[in-house]
């Protein structure tokens, strides 16, 4: 009869900054014996269809296993074989006190941490998700507007991503960012915008004694699902500092659906990331998603308002969702609202606030009523109802 099995401690390291990566994860190998790090290398994938899992541990290389395609994504071959892969050392006679998950350049951490939480739950204790970054890095990242594939990045041959909402993400996602110095030395105006676009992290360098501490210090998967989710996304506040803004822009008007959508080209590239929540006057019920990168922009339905739903309904929905709503209720139209944030330096905070108030309904338009607002037109079918 055998005992419990104790769950893994197992920390994901990921970021597109591959030496800022390495070098976190050789910090917690050295900070830990007996530590192991798995890496799935997924640069041929798309060309050659092959993905390699390596372990090594402080000293060295360890081995080195194919792991076969699934759907012809190489994110996929990963997350089938990652779970049960830390259930074997898990399970092993003499499991290692520490597994790091070091995620290769383009895949973003929170689907790894969900299909861990999800599926290997009982024997992973999810210790950490880390974000490797060279901060003089984080701006032309951010503002790269290329493909994946253009890059040698993409993870299938139909990964339709782009370099800048893909650092954005992960970025975003974990609470901690492990900072590596590179070659080119990082300037305020770089760390200002580091701080504006995810406040909320705790920043630590990989050489600080407290790192690996930071690293393990635990991680709440359904917590940061509900901190990313749109309706309840805690978007950072105004900020200026070395020269970059974060602006904060908020209204109760809907937006007029043609003249948001002829603004978009002017909004996306106003700013290297810009993220939020917002409604148009011919979809009033509909919470609609605001992400944008490296003047690449994804506008994507997020499930009703919740003044949209029957009352019966609220309680079915999650206390976070409800608590977020709350902040934003107003007696005429609920929870929606517009808010939108812009990050970077350089901003023209005056002309963006002038060209969002221009994409509102007027005063008439906004008098006639929400039966004429659905009968105004939608530019938006193309992006909101795609036809495949």
């Amino acid at each position: 009869m055998t005992g419990r099995i104790s769950p893994l401690a197992t920390v994901l390291v990921g970021g597109l900054h591959a030496d800022a990566r390495r070098a976190a994860v050789e910090r917690l190998l050295r900070a830990v014996p007996g530590a192991l790090a798995l890496h799935h290398d997924l640069a041929n994938a798309v060309i050659d269809r092959t993905v390699t899992r390596t372990a090594r541990d402080a000293d060295g290389l360890l081995g080195q296993v194919p792991v076969p395609l699934v759907n012809d994504c190489a994110c996929c071959a990963l997350r089938a074989d990652i779970v049960p892969e830390l259930v074997r050392l898990a399970e092993s006679p003499t499991p290692p006190p520490l597994a790091v998950v070091e995620l290769w350049d383009s895949v973003e951490p929170r689907p790894m941490a969900e299909v861990i939480d999800r599926h290997a739950g009982e024997h992973v204790r999810l210790a950490g998700v880390v974000t490797a970054v060279d901060p003089a890095l984080v701006l032309p990242c951010l503002a790269c507007g290329d493909d994946l594939s253009e890059a040698g990045l993409a993870a299938a041959p139909t990964d339709q991503r782009t370099v800048g909402d893909t650092w954005a993400r992960q970025l975003e996602y974990a609470p901690l960012l492990a900072l590596v110095e590179g070659p080119e030395p990082a300037d305020g105006e770089d760390r200002a915008l580091l701080a504006q676009l995810h406040p909320t992290a705790r920043h630590v360098a990989v050489r600080d004694p407290a790192f690996p501490a930071a690293a393990m210090a635990g991680f709440d998967v359904e917590e940061a699902a509900a901190r990313h989710h749109p309706a309840c996304a805690q978007l950072p506040q105004e900020a200026y500092e070395a020269g970059v803004t974060t602006l904060v822009w908020r209204h109760r008007r809907p937006f007029h659906p043609g003249r948001l959508y002829a603004a978009l080209p002017e909004l996306t590239c106003a700013a290297p990331r810009s993220r939020g929540r917002f409604w148009l006057a011919d979809r009033p019920d509909t919470l609609l998603a605001w992400e944008s990168a490296g003047g690449a922009l994804c506008v994507d339905p997020a499930g009703p308002w919740l003044a949209a739903l029957p009352d019966a309904a609220w309680e079915l929905v999650p206390p976070v969702r409800r608590a977020a709503a709350s902040l934003d209720w107003e007696p005429e139209f609920g929870d929606r609202v517009q808010h939108l944030v812009f990050i970077g330096p350089a901003l023209d905070a005056d002309g963006l606030r002038a060209l969002l108030a221009s994409c509102l309904l007027t005063d008439a338009e906004y008098a006639a009523g929400r039966q004429a607002w659905r009968g105004i037109g939608s530019a938006f079918d193309e992006l909101l109802d795609p036809v495949f």
